[in-house]
């Protein structure tokens, strides 16, 4: 789509009506998209390749596992080799984001909020 052709209302239009719906206790998850249906508006884990690591609320997901999330804290573990000493030195930057897209192709793992059924 281009630029003008964009929607401008409420539900942004990567997302379909399906993923707005909100699946009640009483259902089963029968699709692993069901699992992060249920996570809308709640804060989840999100493991990624290459070190890093999301935590934040999901605004809106799609079939690729692409995700909006909001105010997001990022962790990017990164492991340098001394030369001399082959020794590891393991660090871990972290930064706040307020809105952020996350590729699909780039989650290894989500992991919603802990819930008491």
């Amino acid at each position: 789509r281009r630029a003008d052709q964009l929607h401008t209302h409420p539900r942004p239009p990567w997302t379909s009506k399906m993923s707005e719906a909100k699946i009640s206790a009483s259902q089963t998850v029968e699709e692993p998209l069901d699992l992060i249906k249920l996570s809308l508006d709640e804060r989840i884990f999100v493991k990624c390749r290459g070190g890093r690591v999301l935590r934040g609320r999901l605004h809106a997901y799609d079939t690729h596992l692409n995700m909006v999330l909001g105010k997001v804290t990022e962790e990017i573990t990164i492991i340098d080799i001394d030369e001399e000493t082959y020794e590891e030195n393991v660090r871990v930057e972290k930064r706040t984001v307020e809105l952020l897209f996350v590729r699909g192709d780039t989650v290894v793992l989500v992991s919603p909020p802990l819930r008491t059924f």
